[in-house]
C-alpha cells in the first residue's frame, strides 16, 4: 500500500485566494491541466498575439473584460474541450479557469463571447493566420524521427 505523506501542493495564491491540489474537497474542478496551459500560453503568448490582432472597436472606458482574457477563456475553454458558447454560462464561475485567467471574479458570459466571434472580420483572420504562422516559425515543434 503507498504510503502518501503530502496532504496538498500549493500552487501559491490570487488575491485572497490559495490555490492547492488536496483530497478535503472544498471547490472542485476537473480541469487541472487549464493551470498549465495558462502558463504555457503567457510564455508563448499565443492570447496576446492573437487579441493584439484583432480589431476591437469597445470603448477602453466601458469595457469589463479585455479582448486579451476573452481569447484567453475561449480558447482554454475548448483545449478542455468545451466548445460550444454556453459551456461559458458555467465556466465563468469555475474557480481553476478564473485562476488561469488570473482574475478572482466571473469571467465573460457567453453572450459576450459570441458578440466576439461574430464581430470577427475577414481581415481579422487574415491577420491571425499571419499570428500562427508567426508563432510557429518562432518556435516549431520538436519532431522526434521514428
Amino acid at each position: 500500500m503507498t504510503n502518501c505523506t503530502t496532504t496538498s501542493i500549493e500552487f501559491g495564491r490570487l488575491g485572497r485566494r490559495k490555490i492547492e491540489a488536496n483530497f478535503n474537497g472544498g471547490d472542485i474542478s476537473s480541469d487541472g491541466g487549464v493551470i498549465l496551459l495558462s502558463h504555457l500560453d503567457r510564455k508563448i503568448g499565443l492570447s496576446k498575439a492573437v487579441a493584439e490582432a484583432i480589431y476591437d472597436p469597445r470603448d477602453p472606458f466601458l469595457i469589463k473584460h479585455t479582448m486579451e482574457s476573452l481569447v484567453s477563456q475561449r480558447i482554454y475553454a475548448m483545449s478542455c474541450g468545451y466548445e460550444d458558447l454556453n459551456d461559458h454560462d458555467q465556466l465563468r464561475k469555475d474557480i481553476l479557469m478564473q485562476t488561469a485567467l488570473e482574475r478572482d471574479e466571473d469571467l465573460a458570459s457567453s453572450p459576450t463571447l459570441s458578440r466576439l466571434e461574430t464581430r470577427v472580420s475577414r481581415s481579422d483572420i487574415i491577420e491571425l493566420s499571419r499570428v500562427l504562422i508567426d508563432l510557429f516559425i518562432a518556435k516549431p515543434p520538436h519532431i522526434v524521427p521514428m
